[in-house]
């Protein structure tokens, strides 16, 4: 998401927890990097919706529980207004499916440092999918106790490079990264990405990246 205005450079936050404590916190935090403004804070999910809607910000930091609307939920309505960066604990593996579900474009562990969440936002900003390699781990874990994973076939409406670009996102690889080892423009390969997306029903490449991990998709082979 794009910001406006005399700002449009920077990278525009709104952040959405409970605790005042914990969003002073962020604030403080993301400020002190020079292309992130925090331009809003919400106390719980009905507000990050309205704020989100009012000041179209590029990301939403997100905290899972919080009173009146939950992050889920909130994600969910947040589709198309701004990108969502979901704060989780390691516990939680059902907020997370839930998150993914709802299009959220990147998960981190609540105890990340700084620059670590620094990083996060500005990945989300950039449209590059993030999950915390815990979570990673966690959602690997919990769909390998499924009974029965979707079948292959989803992936037979994609062409030969959208299936090589489908690997990338299953190694957690960036636009950038995709097109270096496949030799193609990363533009193209945001192209390619665009499409697989819609090819597969998905809202966010960190979808992608999940169902090919389900699927058994292997990442994508480094060429010399």
């Amino acid at each position: 998401m794009a910001g406006t205005g005399p700002a449009a450079d920077l990278i525009r936050v709104v952040l959405a927890d409970d605790q005042p404590a914990v969003r002073a916190g962020l604030a403080l935090v993301l400020s002190a990097a020079p292309d992130i403004e925090v331009v809003g804070e919400a106390g719980d999910g009905e507000e990050a919706v309205a704020l989100a809607t009012r000041l179209s910000p590029d990301v939403v930091v997100m905290d899972v529980r919080m009173p009146r609307l939950d992050g889920i939920a909130a994600t969910g309505r947040l589709a198309g207004i701004a990108d969502v960066l979901v704060l989780t604990t390691f516990d939680l593996d059902e907020y997370v499916f839930g998150a993914l579900r709802a299009g959220a474009a990147g998960f981190l562990l609540k105890d990340t440092d700084a620059d670590g969440l620094i990083g996060a936002v500005r990945l989300v900003a950039r449209g590059e999918g993030l999950i915390d390699p815990q979570v990673t781990r966690a959602l690997i874990a919990a769909f390998a106790r499924r009974p029965a994973p979707p079948p292959s076939t989803a992936l037979d409406a994609l062409t030969v490079r959208e299936r090589e670009v489908l690997s990338g996102l299953a190694g957690g690889l960036s636009n950038a990264e995709i097109g270096a080892r496949l030799a193609i423009a990363e533009a193209t390969t945001k192209v390619h990405v665009s499409r697989v997306l819609a090819k597969l029903a998905l809202r966010s490449r960190v979808q992608a990246a999940v169902l090919a991990r389900e699927l058994g998709v292997p990442p994508l082979a480094i060429h010399p």
